[in-house]
């Protein structure tokens, strides 16, 4: 609920400054270190509304000073698309529209922004203070039935394929569906991961169901991601997150966990509600679905949002929340399994304090400092962890 559907009408200004200002080694090691964050959603929020990003941008929570400002070296901008667009058929002109408005803002700014299409150009192209556009797709559903679209999208910079979203599709089941479909992945999933690996596209499990998870990571010959999934220890029952088992899998595998920021992963109170939403709009949808066959009018879906938003409002969540996370995965499956993909301008401005934009980096090093990690281990939590497994999976690649 908390999701892309609703940022429109639920997006607030993101201009709060931080809880506390930063210690200046936090400043430090955050400029310093190479920032990879996964998962950043600026693309939809461009096709509803442009806004130029090379400066400053109130309304976002990334933008080029600020991005500067926090140490941010690679934003993997999210190309997503709605289990809605999927079933319409719009999900692919929709995914090519958003990677066009990548394209566009990067040509606007060559100075300030660059595609980034493979991890050995990172050095290279962020000379100058450049911050690095890396393709993620959020929801397999652009490529359809057809496994040459994965070769397509390759071809404009797509480096990960999150398989399904909010709802299962033609790959995968999703975690959020009450009702799965394949059991984990379909027969042409199967074919989906195989493809990424020749290509050398990222496997992502985030929004997966649980077998989903176990098989995609059990079928790819390299490492996998989970570009923007807490863990479960903290939500009991809320299958959006990894298990510990499923976090200890991915990196048994090599691969690593990319820790959101969104209230809605992080927060229990949070990821009980929206677990209860989506309970409730699945009853909703049936009910409507009988009224319908009845022949009686149905129930306002508007209304429905409007007085569930009213009734749970989301609870504020302090900084700690995150530093928990990233402590147990840590502890759970080792410091070269984690990462961070914030989910910044994808959450509805739904974030802890002190880590409202991309800016608000520094706060995160200065926590993860005061809980005694190395800045050495630091530095793989802010990029390199997944700067290594997207080495190791472009490596893996076949010809193309």
């Amino acid at each position: 609920m908390q999701r892309h559907a609703l940022l429109c009408c639920t997006l607030m200004l993101a201009t709060a400054a931080s809880a506390q200002e930063p210690p200046e080694a936090a400043r430090r090691l955050a400029q310093d270190a190479t920032i990879v964050d996964t998962h950043i959603d600026a693309p939809g929020i461009l096709m509803d509304k442009w806004a130029d990003l090379g400066i400053e941008a109130p309304d976002r929570e990334f933008d080029y000073p600020r991005a500067r400002a926090g140490g941010l070296d690679v934003a993997f901008m999210s190309i997503y698309t709605s289990a809605k667009r999927d079933e319409d058929g719009t999900a692919w002109q929709a995914a090519h529209m958003q990677i066009d408005a990548v394209e566009a803002l990067a040509a606007r700014h060559p100075d300030r922004f660059a595609i980034l299409r493979s991890p050995g150009d990172v050095d290279g192209l962020r000379a100058g203070g450049r911050v690095l556009l890396a393709l993620g797709m959020e929801n397999g559903a652009p490529i359809g039935d057809d496994l040459a679209e994965l070769q397509r999208f390759f071809d404009r910079g797509v480096r990960y394929v999150t398989l399904a979203h909010s709802a299962n599709n033609r790959i995968s089941d999703s975690s959020y569906t009450l009702q799965k479909r394949w059991n984990g992945l379909s027969p042409f999933g199967r074919e989906v991961v195989a493809e990424m690996n020749r290509l050398g596209i990222m496997v992502d499990v985030s929004h997966l169901s649980d077998a989903a998870v176990r098989q995609a990571v059990e079928l790819s010959t390299v490492p996998v991601i989970a570009s923007h999934s807490a863990l479960r220890h903290f939500t009991p029952g809320f299958e959006r997150n990894l298990s510990d088992e499923l976090a200890q899998a991915i990196a048994a595998k090599g691969g690593v966990i990319q820790i959101p920021f969104g209230t809605a992963f992080v927060n229990p109170e949070a990821a009980q509600n929206i677990q209860a939403y989506f309970r409730a709009a699945y009853d909703f949808d049936r009910r409507n679905a009988e009224l319908e066959a009845a022949g009686s009018p149905t129930e306002d879906r508007q209304a429905f949002e409007a007085q569930w938003e009213a009734d749970h409002p989301t609870p504020s969540t302090k900084i700690d929340a995150v530093l928990d996370q990233v402590d147990h995965a840590v502890a759970r499956v080792g410091v070269d399994h984690v990462g961070i993909g914030s989910d910044f301008d994808g959450v509805g401005g739904n974030l802890p304090d002190a880590l409202r934009t991309v800016a608000d980096y520094p706060n995160l090093v200065a926590g993860l400092q005061a809980r005694g990690h190395s800045d050495a281990d630091i530095r793989k939590i802010l990029g390199g962890n997944l700067l290594r497994v997207w080495t190791e999976v472009e490596a893996g690649a076949g010809p193309r």
